[in-house]
C-alpha cells in the first residue's frame, strides 16, 4: 500500500484515523500498531515475520542492556542488536550485490541468493539500531511496553521510506500526546501538499524520463533534459512522501523532523547535504562520523572518515558501484570545498556550480549500470556524434515547458511564502480550504486514470 493510492486514500486511512480519534489514550498505540502491521503487510505479508522478528529483537536486547549491571554486559546486547539487523539488512540487500562482485573478479558462478528486498529495511533498521545506541550512551530511557515500542517501529507514516525518526525524538510522545483539530487540520494541508509534489509533479517528471529512455531520438538537449527532470522528479518524489508522513504523524499526535530544506537553493555541496535528506546525513554524522573520530583526528584519518561515511551513504541508498561511485563522488565534492575557497564566488556562480554537480550526480545515481552512466554521461556532452538538437526534442521541451517551470518554481520558498501571506487574509481560511480541495481533487482524476509512478525511496 502506498500514500499516493486510492485505497490508502479512500479506504485505510479513513478508518485508521476514526478508530484513533474515537479510541481512549490508553488504546491508541494499540491501534496504531495494528493499523501500522496492516499497512506493511498489505505489499508483502510474507515479510511481515521480519517486521515482527525486528521489534522483538530490539524490545529484547533493549530490557537485556537495561538489566545488565556492567558496561560490558550493556555492550554485549548492542552489538547483538547491530550484528543481528545489519545481517539481516546485508543478507536481503547486499549479498547477490557481494556475490555479483565477486564472480565478476574470480570468474566463478556462486549462485546468487536472489531474496525480495523489504521495503523500508534500510529505513526500520536505522531507526532501530538508534534506540538500542541511544539506550547504551545513557541518552535514552528503556521502553518496557512492548507495544509503544512495536508502534515506533513500525508506525506507518514513516516506515518505509522515513524520515528517519530516532527513538529519542518520540519517547515523550508514545507515551502521551495531544490531538487537537488544529493539529489535524495543519497535518492535513502537509499531507494533501506532498501528494500534489508526488503526484503532480513527481510523476510527470518521471513520465518523460520513461520517455527519454525510450526514445529512439538521441540529443544533447533531450539528454539535458531528462537530467534536469530526473533531479526535480527525485526531489518531488522524496520531499513530497517526507511532507505526507510529517502530515500523517502530526493528525496522530506526532512531531516527526524535517527531511527536506529547500535543497536546491545551497550554494556549496555542504549547504546542500544540510538540507537534503536531513535525518539522514545526522543519522550517519551521530553514530559513524563522529565515532570515527569526525574531524577531531589527523588529516589524513580525516580523509578517511569522510570517504567512509559518503561511501556508506551511497551503499545505503542501493547495492549497486554507480551508488557507491555517487557517494564517493560527494566525499570528493565536500573535501574539495574544504580546500578551495569556493566561498569568495559571487553567489550566482556557487548556486550554478552545486546545482550542475547535483544534475549530474543525479545521472549517475539514476543508471541503471556503470555502462548506461557512461552513455548518459557522453549523451550529455555530445560525444559519439549526437546531434544537438531534434524535433522530438523541441516537441517534449513545448510539451513540459511548464511542467519545468512549475518545478523550478516548487522547489525554492516562495510558494511557500505566499501561501503563508495568503493565510493572514480575510479569505485565507477559505482560499487554503479550496486549494486543498482541488488539489486533492486533482491528485485522484491522476490516480484514476492510472497515471502513478512507484516511490523512488521504497527500493532503499
Amino acid at each position: 500500500m502506498v500514500f499516493s493510492g486510492v485505497p490508502f486514500l479512500y479506504y485505510f486511512l479513513p478508518v485508521v484515523l476514526i478508530g484513533y480519534y474515537l479510541m481512549p489514550g490508553r488504546f491508541k498505540n494499540g491501534w496504531l500498531l495494528a493499523s501500522s502491521l496492516v499497512f506493511y503487510g498489505w505489499g508483502e505479508p510474507k515479510l511481515l515475520g521480519l517486521m515482527v522478528f525486528t521489534i522483538l529483537l530490539f524490545y529484547g536486547c533493549g530490557l537485556a542492556m537495561d538489566r545488565a549491571v556492567t558496561r560490558r554486559g550493556k555492550r554485549l546486547w548492542l552489538a547483538v542488536s547491530v550484528v543481528i539487523s545489519l545481517g539481516l539488512l546485508g543478507i536481503f540487500k547486499y549479498a547477490d550485490f557481494f556475490l555479483t562482485s565477486f564472480n565478476a573478479l574470480t570468474g566463478l558462478s556462486v549462485p546468487l541468493l536472489r531474496l525480495a528486498l523489504p521495503v523500508g529495511i534500510s529505513f526500520y533498521t536505522f531507526q532501530c539500531l538508534s534506540y538500542t545506541i541511544d539506550l547504551y550512551r545513557g541518552n535514552a530511557r528503556v521502553q518496557k511496553n512492548i507495544v509503544n515500542f512495536g508502534a515506533y517501529v513500525a508506525m506507518f507514516p514513516q516506515l518505509i521510506a522515513g524520515p528517519i525518526v530516532r527513538y529519542v525524538d518520540v519517547e515523550r510522545q508514545l507515551r502521551q500526546r495531544q490531538n487537537s483539530w488544529e493539529e489535524t487540520r495543519l497535518g492535513l494541508r502537509r499531507f494533501l501538499v506532498g501528494l500534489g509534489k508526488k503526484v503532480i509533479l513527481a510523476d510527470n517528471f518521471a513520465s518523460l524520463c520513461r520517455l527519454y529512455r525510450a526514445s529512439g531520438e538521441q540529443t544533447v538537449a533531450f539528454a539535458w533534459m531528462y537530467a534536469v527532470a530526473f533531479t526535480l522528479n527525485i526531489y518531488f518524489d522524496f520531499s513530497g512522501y517526507s511532507d505526507m508522513a510529517i502530515g500523517l504523524g502530526r493528525m496522530l499526535g506526532f512531531r516527526f523532523p524535517e527531511n527536506f530544506r529547500y535543497p536546491y537553493m545551497s550554494r556549496s555541496v555542504t549547504e546542500f547535504w544540510r538540507r537534503w535528506h536531513m535525518t539522514l546525513g545526522g543519522w550517519f554524522r551521530d553514530y559513524v562520523y563522529i565515532p570515527m573520530g569526525g574531524n577531531r583526528v589527523s588529516r589524513g584519518r580525516w580523509v578517511v572518515n569522510i570517504l567512509t561515511v559518503w561511501m556508506l551513504t551511497g551503499l545505503w541508498h542501493g547495492a549497486a558501484w554507480n551508488f557507491v561511485l555517487w557517494g564517493l563522488l560527494f566525499a570528493a565534492l565536500l573535501l574539495l570545498e574544504k580546500v578551495l575557497p569556493l566561498d569568495r564566488l559571487p553567489g550566482a556562480l556557487r548556486h550554478g556550480y552545486v546545482m550542475l554537480a547535483v544534475v549530474l550526480s543525479f545521472v549517475l545515481f539514476n543508471a541503471g549500470s556503470l555502462s548506461q552512466a557512461a552513455g548518459d554521461f557522453g549523451s550529455l556532452f555530445g560525444l559519439a556524434g549526437l546531434p544537438l538538437w531534434g524535433a522530438e526534442t523541441g516537441y517534449y521541451l513545448m510539451s513540459y515547458a511548464p511542467l519545468f517551470a512549475l518545478g523550478v518554481l516548487g522547489s525554492t520558498p516562495l510558494p511557500h511564502a505566499l501561501g503563508t501571506r495568503l493565510e493572514k487574509t480575510k479569505l485565507g481560511g477559505l482560499l487554503e480550504a479550496g486549494f486543498l480541495t482541488g488539489l486533492l481533487l486533482v491528485c485522484t482524476a491522476y490516480l484514476v486514470d492510472g497515471s502513478f509512478s512507484p516511490f523512488l525511496y521504497f527500493r532503499f
